[in-house]
């Protein structure tokens, strides 16, 4: 589906253009005509699809069919779970919306307030927040919600994991009963079921991109190495491969640092971003990373999740993660929109059960790269400890995961069903 096929504002068909939307992705093509007619709507997707678009689009679109209010009345509002994602959901309302008379404002922690206030009593339509500052500036008085026509629950399963669906409930109340509400996750453990249940009204379901599915257009390897070996196996691979960009993860806040610093004094440009770098900091690593400033960033989970770079070459998961879904969003910062990319995973002698797990997930076999010169011995494998799910607190309770939505729905559009998975014990 072509978006001019559309009967859409032709300002906002004219800022699409600009920005090289001709196509409509499936999460889109799927969504929009039933978001543009004002029905709540289930969303089974990850990032790197094009939901954004999916619900900003007909928001703007449907924000300008009901012409002015009041300039201090905020209409829609998009909840995501860290400031990365919040930034960049801000940044796409304001390119899609760039000829129209609409104000969008992202809010989130970690800064000072009094910039964000200020904007807020200028007056905003749209505000794109986190959940613990826009609880914070409610309890100020400087928000009020209860005039809200769209709501968009964003990456409700990675809200799960940072403990912030209580937040999330205290914000609901906030809310009109009469809205438009949207709700997405990539995937849909009982909880997060349970809470869209609370939040949608007879909605329509989509489900595209299943987990694992979603690594079609992207190349990937794994590297046996000694854990001992780990960095000068990537030193070797950014020396001898051309990588334009490349996306590194480490499993810890700690790992990521110490990551930076061997690869700064092998000469490369690098920084590191994790939940103990400052908003600021956070904020320059990821633009001096997409301007090519620096060439390599490296990211634990938390962090990296909302980080969305343009033809980003290649993504290195310097340690494997522990919950094979985890796989699927790192690799996915790769192969945006349908683009090609590489993924190299190391596995260490600790590690041959996280890759078994990834691999059932994605039922396929990750090629195995044997020559290198950090090879693992045979024989080497030891029993993988079991550890804490890093830099992500998990909620209380199972994260039992359902193959399908068990909110009532009025429609099931296309696409293929999503992928039932394994229950994983919260930790």
């Amino acid at each position: 589906m072509l978006f001019k096929e559309l009967e859409m504002n032709p300002s906002l068909l004219r800022a699409l253009k600009e920005a090289g939307y001709n196509k409509a992705t499936p999460i889109q093509e799927e969504a929009m005509p039933h978001l543009l007619e004002k029905k709540d709507l289930l969303g089974c997707a990850q990032t790197g699809t094009g939901k954004t678009a999916a619900f900003a689009l007909p928001i703007l679109q449907n924000l300008m069919e009901e012409g002015p209010t009041e300039k201090t009345v905020i209409k829609a509002l998009i909840l995501a779970p860290t400031r990365e994602l919040a930034l960049q959901i801000g940044e796409s309302f304001q390119t899609y919306a760039k000829y129209l008379p609409l104000k969008t404002q992202v809010i989130f922690g970690g800064v000072g307030q009094n910039p964000q206030t200020a904007a807020l009593k200028r007056g905003v339509d749209i505000l794109v927040a986190t959940p613990g500052r826009l609880l914070d500036l409610i309890g100020q008085g400087f928000i009020k919600l209860n005039q809200v026509s769209y709501f968009v629950l964003d990456e409700a399963d990675m809200m799960l994991d940072m403990g912030m669906l209580h937040d999330v409930r205290r914000i609901i109340r906030e809310l009109p009963k009469k809205r438009q509400s949207m709700f997405f996750s990539a995937t849909m453990p009982n909880e997060i079921e349970k809470l869209a249940g609370t939040i949608l009204s007879n909605p329509v379901k989509v489900e595209v991109t299943p987990v694992s599915s979603a690594v079609e257009t992207i190349t990937q390897s794994v590297y046996p190495v000694a854990k001992a070996d780990k960095l000068g196996l990537l030193i070797h691979l950014l020396k001898e491969d051309d990588m334009d960009r490349s996306l590194v993860f480490s499993r810890t806040k700690h790992g990521a640092d110490k990551i930076v610093k061997k690869l700064l004094t092998a000469g490369f440009t690098a920084q590191a971003i994790h939940g103990n770098k400052s908003q600021g900091n956070r904020q320059r690593a990821l633009a001096n990373f997409k301007s090519k400033e620096t060439s390599i960033l490296v990211a634990t989970d938390i962090a990296a999740r909302g980080i969305d770079v343009p033809e980003l070459s290649h993504v290195i998961l310097y340690d494997l993660p522990e919950v094979p879904e985890t796989y699927v969003h790192r690799i996915g910062r790769t192969g945006r929109a349908g683009l090609g990319g590489k993924a190299i995973s190391f596995c260490d002698e600790t590690e041959t059960d996280l890759l078994r797990d990834i691999e059932k997930l994605i039922q396929r076999k990750v090629p195995v790269i044997k020559d290198q010169p950090f090879l693992l011995k045979e024989g080497s494998i030891v029993p993988a400890p079991q550890k804490k799910k890093p830099d992500a607190p998990r909620s209380n309770g199972n994260r039992n995961r359902a193959p399908q939505s068990k909110s009532g729905g009025q429609k099931v559009a296309r696409g293929p069903r999503m992928q039932s998975k394994k229950n994983t014990q919260s930790k």
